[in-house]
């Protein structure tokens, strides 16, 4: 795929294409600029010392991103730069390390066990059942720290672990969920980090227009980058496999478009789709992406566009989607509700070891039903209040999510 890099602002939230399908989205525009006003307030922070997802990258590819925006990097956001810059030389530094000392025994490396897949648009509970599910010991998951430094984590994971705790917040800032360097992480910030092609890069430089699109579906992209890309994401997780020892749970929710692509990749793989309300997915993923840019940008984000983008990402997805899962064994994949799945944590998680034959589930069920007395009940969901023209928007646009999960 030829990728080009773009230096203009995002398109004004005016309009949406897709395929013969444009969807106003003027009235969400107007509500998106009275929020630009709050746009810092109900975020938990996020100390200016705490580790980006571009710290873990090598110098090569840190330039490659600046040099894809042409440095337009906001004064204000010199220092992140410059300690990003200074940092991707260790990261040089531990590779070698680690491929001196790993090399052989990755050449060798083997997943043990078929990997599950958690996908699902962003804020639809995919976080959560990951969580939950990697409560099984016999599970793993990449971690965070693994997902932040790809390129070294078996030489440098057990020092952050020891003693960098402190590096990040008790919680992220566009929700409740707790961090930690050990806790479950999405593997395409490893792959970012790893300079693939990945719409999350769009981070560094919000401002202007979305990258890597393709890469929600694949399309376009010619068969030679998508099998470097894939290839990439085996080695990755056979490190995390070596690491653990253990079959993964892995969850991403740009996974969602390339499922068939990786059912390929991973024949004897697993996939868990979770859905959600679109009314509670919309208003909640605009929220991430103005944390995650506050939080990630190199710029001062202005927010807007984001409406558009989330409403396009949705599309472009389910409809791959639902084409590709068409070719994956029904015996291989399962849909699970976040309605489900939060009134019933229990019984959903042993009807999903059920379905999906994971094993017993009696084992893990002690540790499922104690998350549900000590953190369930106390754990509160962001509230999100959707005007009618917003709800009239994505009914519209997203008419064949709500209609084919129910959401009436």
């Amino acid at each position: 795929m030829e990728e080009q890099s773009h230096s203009q602002d995002a398109a004004p939230a005016g309009s949406l294409s897709s395929g013969e399908q444009t969807v106003s989205t003027e009235s969400v525009e107007t509500n998106q600029i009275k929020s630009q006003t709050k746009r810092n307030r109900g975020f938990h922070s996020y100390p200016f010392y705490a580790p980006r997802f571009w710290h873990g990258m090598l110098p090569k590819t840190w330039f490659k991103l600046l040099a894809s925006s042409r440095f337009k990097v906001h004064p204000t956001r010199f220092p992140l730069a410059f300690g990003v810059t200074a940092t991707t030389p260790f990261n040089a530094t531990l590779a070698g390390i680690q491929k001196l000392l790993f090399s052989s025994k990755l050449k060798s490396a083997e997943m043990h066990g078929p990997p599950v897949f958690i996908v699902g648009h962003w804020r639809s509970g995919t976080t959560l059942l990951h969580e939950l599910m990697v409560k099984d010991e016999r599970l793993s998951s990449p971690s965070t720290y693994q997902c932040f430094s790809p390129h070294h984590f078996l030489v440098s994971e057990w020092f952050f672990r020891r003693f960098c705790g402190w590096l990040l917040p008790g919680k992220r800032p566009i929700d409740n969920m707790a961090t930690g360097w050990d806790r479950p992480q999405e593997d395409e910030f490893a792959l970012l980090t790893l300079g693939l092609p990945s719409p999350y890069r769009r981070m560094a430089f919000p401002n202007q227009e979305p990258v890597d699109s393709d890469y929600l579906d694949f399309e376009s992209v010619s068969p030679e980058a998508i099998q470097q890309w894939l290839d990439a994401l085996r080695q990755f997780l056979l490190g995390v496999s070596v690491s653990t020892q253990r079959p993964l749970i892995i969850k991403s929710p740009t996974h969602t478009g390339r499922v068939g692509w990786l059912a390929k990749e991973f024949p004897d793989a697993k996939f868990i789709h979770i859905s959600r309300d679109p009314r509670s997915i919309f208003p909640s993923t605009c929220r991430l992406w103005q944390g995650l840019d506050e939080v990630q940008a190199l710029q001062q984000p202005h927010h807007r566009g984001i409406e558009e983008y989330v409403i396009h990402c949705l599309q472009r997805m389910y409809r791959a989607f639902h084409e590709q899962r068409k070719m994956i064994d029904p015996g291989r994949i399962i849909d699970v509700r976040y309605e489900d799945l939060t009134a019933a944590p229990v019984k959903t998680l042993e009807g999903i070891y059920g379905d999906l034959r994971l094993g017993d589930f009696d084992s893990v069920r002690p540790l499922i039903e104690s998350w549900v007395e000590n953190e369930h009940r106390s754990y509160q969901t962001n509230q999100h209040r959707l005007p009618q023209e917003q709800e009239e928007l994505i009914r519209e646009a997203w008419s064949e999510y709500f209609e084919t999960y129910q959401y009436v």
